[in-house]
């Protein structure tokens, strides 16, 4: 279950109907803590993560900012773990936004840990927080470049539909595909069809949670200046080559894009993905060609 580290929270009284609340899974560092320095502007704040040191740290940075923040631990590919951090959240006051950003890079893990963590983590938040959030709010799901990256022959996207069906042959037909692969690349493949997945799964809720009022959008980050990107280097370093704009993304820059999409500035906008890579893809790159 999701334990509670430390928190920030302001010392003033306000009732909890007007409290407005911005989970950020993945908030430890990164693309999740830019974001939640700028959401924590206006809004309370419940940073997300695996690592209780991360959490600390990234509270100390909010804290230094005036921000009204909390930290919980959750393990996201644990259904029980998501649907009590729903309610934690629930509690605090009313959700206005979820910024899915956690996730795991190739450098991070074997191919089913990747595949539990960012495609099974993705249907955990969006269906545990489905239950809690009301109309206005809206759910980012943060994918990556690699998902337009990956050849198309690799991504099982029939097999996606399972995911509504049922979760224990969703990922055994996922790892199936996975398990076709040589050992030393089916981390890279698993990263690959998780991301790709998390955009088709952010559409294909779109209408389901339109019918409360609630947005979905994925995003789609390239090569930024995060402590992942630093794991990812030479990948990072042969991308560049290829981008339209030869410098790494900075993590202010798509947490501003985070922000806009969660704003009622973009009211109309769900169902969709945006690709903000400094026009990596758009060059026609191809990782299989290095």
């Amino acid at each position: 279950m999701p334990l509670l580290l430390y928190s920030t929270i302001h010392p003033f009284i306000r009732s909890e109907s007007m409290r407005k609340v911005c989970v950020i899974t993945g908030g430890g560092s990164g693309i999740g803590l830019a974001t939640a320095k700028i959401l924590g502007e206006k809004n309370d704040v419940i940073i997300v993560g695996r690592t209780a040191k991360k959490l600390e740290s990234a509270l100390d940075q909010l804290r230094t900012l005036g921000i009204s923040a909390e930290a919980l631990e959750c393990d996201i590919s644990d259904r029980s773990a998501v649907d009590h951090l729903a309610a934690i959240a629930r509690s605090r006051g009313t959700i206005t936004a979820v910024v899915h950003a956690a996730g795991m890079s190739p450098h991070m893990g074997d191919g089913e840990t990747i595949m539990k963590v960012n495609a099974l983590g993705t249907i955990n938040v969006n269906e545990s927080f489905y239950e809690v959030m009301e109309e206005g709010s809206c759910i980012v799901d943060i994918s990556s470049m690699s998902a337009y990256l990956t050849p198309g022959f690799i991504l099982p996207k029939r097999k996606y539909k399972y995911s509504r069906i049922n979760i224990e042959v969703f990922m055994k037909k996922m790892m199936s595909r996975v398990n076709l692969f040589p050992q030393s690349l089916r981390s890279s493949v698993a990263y690959g069809i998780s991301k790709h997945f998390v955009i088709w799964y952010a559409k294909m809720d779109a209408a389901k949670f339109g019918q409360k009022g609630i947005r979905v959008i994925s995003i789609s980050p390239g090569s930024f200046e995060t402590p992942m990107g630093e794991l990812e280097k030479d990948e990072v370093n042969e991308c560049l080559k290829h981008s339209a704009i030869k410098r790494l993304g900075r993590a202010e820059e798509i947490a501003d894009l985070i922000a806009y999409c969660t704003s009622d500035k973009a009211s109309y906008l769900t169902g969709t993905d945006i690709l903000c890579d400094g026009g990596c893809v758009a060059s026609g790159y191809n990782p299989l060609k290095r």
